[in-house]
């Protein structure tokens, strides 16, 4: 009450200066307050989106490299896989009837009527020799000659 005697007490033209006054304060304080603190947090979040993106090119670069290689390593563990399989058949007198790598890195081989001492000797050499690994193997006894089908999934531990 004793602000609103003094206010009441003043000319108008003070009065109008003094609303003006408060007017331009409140003004002020808003800028000061919530304008200028809020205009800094935008132009450092515009940079941190700025870093954010470089970071994430960078990535994508790394992991498009990545890929690339993890992809090229692949198919030559691949290949050398089945060049070693096809080389130490030949090397055994065996014919390979399919040869089919898969998705896990792995190949299967299939045989039909081929001797099973020949067969084990294979599989020896591919272990021992050749430091491959055989996931599985079936073997049965084919129909014809007395040898065995076989269908063998290798894989090289490497």
């Amino acid at each position: 009450m004793i602000v609103r005697d003094w206010f009441s007490d003043r000319p108008r033209r003070e009065q109008l200066y003094l609303l003006l006054m408060i007017l331009a304060v409140g003004v002020w304080l808003i800028v000061q307050l919530i304008m200028l603190p809020a205009s800094a947090a935008k132009q450092q979040m515009a940079r941190n989106n700025e870093l954010a993106s470089e970071v994430l090119t960078r990535v994508d670069a790394k992991a498009t490299r990545l890929i690339a290689l993890r992809s090229a390593t692949e198919s030559s563990d691949r290949s050398s896989l089945t060049a070693a399989i096809s080389r130490i058949s030949k090397l055994e007198g065996l014919v390979v009837r399919r040869l089919q790598p898969n998705s896990r890195g792995e190949v299967q081989v299939r045989f039909e009527s081929v001797e099973y001492d020949v067969l084990v000797k294979w599989l020896y050499r591919l272990e021992v020799t050749e430091g491959l690994l055989v996931i599985d193997a079936a073997i049965v006894r084919s129909s014809g000659s007395g040898g065995v089908n076989a269908t063998i999934r290798v894989a090289d531990p490497r």
